[in-house]
């Protein structure tokens, strides 16, 4: 599910990949001192999550942005497995993409209807 690149949930859907980073290196810490995960494969790990975050960044204006988009909240979920607790932010950070998507989605049918019926 992808949006027209004049979408106004384009810039929140680039918000919540953007802190989505934040937070991915926030758990980086946990990984190491919580879960002791080797320091260089949380950072590998995060430092993908990060490239696929600012690569849908990039490309929201795309319909590729959208599908990397997609790929980083899986990557994001995929955390869990080095520490647990990554599970559940990135089952967040999941939804409030889709929620992005989906009022998009809904913005774009309204201008559609409101297009035809002019």
């Amino acid at each position: 599910m992808t949006l027209a690149p004049d979408n106004p949930m384009r810039m929140p859907a680039m918000s919540t990949l953007i802190l989505q980073i934040v937070v991915v290196w926030l758990g980086y810490i946990g990984m190491i001192q919580v879960s002791g995960i080797h320091l260089g494969v949380a950072a590998l790990c995060c430092a993908v999550v990060t490239l696929l975050c600012l690569a849908g960044c990039a490309g929201l204006r795309k319909r590729w942005g959208y599908l990397v988009g997609w790929a980083a909240q899986a990557a994001t979920i995929a955390l869990g497995l080095l520490t647990p607790w990554m599970y559940a932010m990135g089952i967040i950070f999941a939804l409030i993409w889709v929620t992005c998507v989906v009022l998009g989605k809904r913005i774009e049918a309204h201008r559609s209807r409101e297009g035809s019926a002019q």
